[in-house]
């Protein structure tokens, strides 16, 4: 956000909504948590969502919708990581940084169970990181066997 912040030569007020729908996973559970409103009114003001990744586009459109109903000048959409094969929700994006594979990103604010957002750079998280705990949830609810193999 800082590096977008330094590029905008324009007068501009900032203000911040929290958001979650992974709950420590790597793809979205499909339920939206506000975790922080905003403190400013946005009525009668032009408006752009800052996010660092779209995926199924479920909670940037939640967020549009919710947002609308307080009634902005415009609303637009800006994006660092646009994951369009995993989309489910078409969300349109206005400022697009980068289009990327479905694979699971971490590094420069992206995380994963809170580790890796202070990396200076985005990268892959590799399966064997977050595959061993997947396995070992998916056990536990009986979807898999201790080795990974399906219950059938």
């Amino acid at each position: 956000m800082a590096d977008l912040m330094r590029q905008i030569t324009i007068p501009c007020q900032l203000d911040f909504l929290a958001t979650s729908s992974y709950a420590d996973q790597t793809e979205s559970t499909g339920v939206v948590r506000i975790l922080k409103d905003l403190d400013q009114t946005i009525e009668g003001r032009h408006v752009i969502i800052v996010d660092d990744i779209i995926d199924t586009g479920l909670t940037m459109d939640h967020m549009l919708e919710m947002l609308k109903t307080r009634y902005p000048a415009s609303l637009k959409v800006c994006a660092l990581l646009d994951k369009a094969p995993r989309r489910i929700r078409y969300v349109p994006i206005d400022y697009k940084g980068f289009v990327i594979p479905d694979k699971f990103v971490v590094g420069y604010g992206l995380d994963y169970s809170g580790r890796y957002r202070n990396l200076p750079f985005i990268c892959v998280l590799k399966p064997e990181i977050y595959g061993k705990e997947r396995r070992e949830i998916e056990s536990a609810a009986g979807r898999t066997t201790p080795q990974g193999l399906p219950v059938r």
